[in-house]
């Protein structure tokens, strides 16, 4: 098997842990060119680097009680790639362990386990008050040729022909929790292109399925560790409420309450999430007080780049009438 040399070097690890990137634009130009909840969101994939192995991240509030896990997933993905040279994240696998406090920041510690000759296997743990709330396995590849076949993209409406999210109907957004319309709805860092239409906080029964055009609201640096890393971010947005569709509840209508508690995640070929993705969703099984539920991201042009598979626990908080 071939083994991984100076050829697979294109592949640059982040250092420091941010911008500006190895084969990115200067800071200063992506800054102007950069939308601000872009910019933004940015700034958190730039880990501070406290001991060779060691990283330190900050947290955003979105809105919710608890940081995003999709942060949390990416930060930690983030770390890895800093400790790994000349290849790219081809799997993970995640376990949310405890909520997330989005006042202080987060430690994240990895385990070198092996580098082969062309995989390396690396164990992330993210530390919060002295606990652990997450840890992460990932493994990480030269980019080799051979076998190639795929799934067929699903047959939906272009992004062009659907409304971004921030133009939900008013009386949507307005039955919202304030923080969460203000900056989950209106100011976050992807465009959103919901291809059901789904009313989040009076729900009715549908087939456990959704179609979602995502993509960043501007310009993403030239680099993949990067893609990786914010594609694995936002490809915790609203997975496992897949699986409330057919029972006529969502979270935001306060009937559920939803918590992840794992999530894995394969990558099949190169992401820019600055070009439209289509994130198809399904949910085949809710059982035990967990749903499951399973994604796969196209680009435009009909291109596999990555599946998706979470679990999570689903309370019952009310029922709706009959």
């Amino acid at each position: 098997m071939p083994s991984c040399g100076a050829s697979w070097s294109s592949v640059e690890p982040p250092i420091r842990v941010g911008l500006p990137l190895p084969g990115s634009r200067g800071e200063g130009q992506l800054r102007r060119n950069v939308d601000t909840s872009v910019a933004d969101l940015l700034r958190q994939f730039e880990l501070e680097r406290l001991e060779v192995n060691l990283f330190r991240g900050e947290s955003r509030d979105i809105g919710s009680p608890q940081v995003f896990g999709g942060q949390v997933l990416g930060q930690a993905l983030m770390a890895a790639y800093a400790t790994v040279e000349g290849r790219v994240v081809h799997s993970l696998h995640a376990y949310f362990l405890r909520r997330g406090d989005f006042n202080a920041p987060i430690v994240y510690h990895v385990d070198r386990g092996r580098d082969g000759g062309s995989i390396s296997a690396r164990r992330v743990v993210a530390v919060q008050h002295g606990e652990q709330i997450f840890n992460l396995a990932a493994s990480f590849q030269c980019e080799l040729p051979g076998l190639e076949h795929q799934s067929t993209m699903p047959q939906v409406p272009p992004p062009e022909e659907l409304a971004d999210s921030r133009q939900l109907d008013p009386e949507v957004l307005a039955r919202l929790p304030e923080k969460l319309r203000r900056v989950a709805f209106l100011s976050a860092p992807f465009e959103f292109r919901p291809v059901e239409q789904i009313d989040f906080l009076r729900p009715t029964r549908m087939a456990p399925v959704q179609h979602l055009w995502l993509r960043a609201r501007s310009a993403v640096p030239d680099n993949d560790a990067l893609h990786r890393c914010l594609l694995a971010y936002v490809s915790d947005f609203n997975l496992l409420g897949t699986s409330t569709l057919p029972h006529g509840m969502a979270w935001l209508s306060g009937e559920v309450r939803l918590a992840s508690i794992d999530h894995a995640m394969w990558f099949h070929r190169a992401p820019r999430v600055d070009d439209w993705l289509l994130y198809a969703m399904d949910s085949p099984s809710a059982s035990g007080a967990r749903g499951f539920s399973r994604g796969s991201i196209f680009t435009r042009d009909g291109r596999l780049i990555a599946s998706v598979a979470q679990e999570g626990m689903i309370r019952v908080v009310t029922r709706p009438a009959g």
